[in-house]
């Protein structure tokens, strides 16, 4: 039960920060919606979906899956409001996934500190995991299937009519997210990548 419960911390902070760089950088690049309706907030409540956030990672906690994985109530976006709509469109999606790159960085990099350069990773599960939920959070929503982040980068990089036709997908979305789930597409290819870019990030250390 205590695993379940730091998991679902971890992951509320990490889509928690994921959903507010979408947001942000909406905002920088002339979007107001998200700070409009409050979305602009660190603080988790404002983010909260009583699936994604809680009852999924709950379940995987519970039957002690080797990931956690959630999400948040997405950002809303009003593309109209954009400077240059397409273009404009990819660096929002890959706010997100950088987001949660850069703070496994920043976990990995807090380690090499002197503070606690002596700590390894089975001395900090808390830390691991959370370096692990970011990491699965941003590959994850690099994959090319809408809603995802990968879709809408894909979708800024096509062609009108093409893009049109790739975003129609977005109404099977969650049903193929969730097939790729069931299949264990995470646990076999995903989780694998995950390890290897920790391997990386600990390899650094003094």
């Amino acid at each position: 039960m205590i695993i379940a419960v730091i998991s679902v911390a971890l992951c509320l902070i990490a889509v928690t920060i994921h959903e507010v760089s979408h947001g942000f950088v909406a905002y920088k690049l002339g979007d107001e919606t998200a700070k409009n309706m409050g979305r602009l907030t660190l603080n988790p409540l404002a983010h909260i979906d009583p699936v994604g956030t809680l009852i999924v990672p709950i379940g995987l906690a519970l039957i002690g899956s080797p990931v956690s994985f959630g999400w948040a109530k997405p950002v809303p976006i009003n593309f109209q409001n954009l400077h240059h709509p397409k273009q404009d469109m990819i660096w929002i999606a890959l706010a997100g996934p950088i987001a949660n790159l850069l703070l496994a960085l920043g976990l990995s990099l807090l380690l090499q500190t002197r503070v606690i350069a002596e700590i390894n990773i089975e001395g900090n599960p808390v830390i691991f995991l959370a370096m692990l939920i970011n990491l699965l959070l941003a590959i994850f929503n690099l994959i090319p299937i809408p809603p995802l982040d990968g879709a809408r980068i894909v979708i800024g990089l096509l062609p009108p009519k093409q893009a049109y036709g790739y975003s129609q997908l977005e109404r099977y979305g969650f049903i193929i997210v969730f097939a790729l789930l069931y299949l264990g597409i995470v646990e076999k290819v995903i989780l694998p990548v995950i390890l290897k870019i920790m391997g990386i990030l600990y390899s650094s250390r003094a």
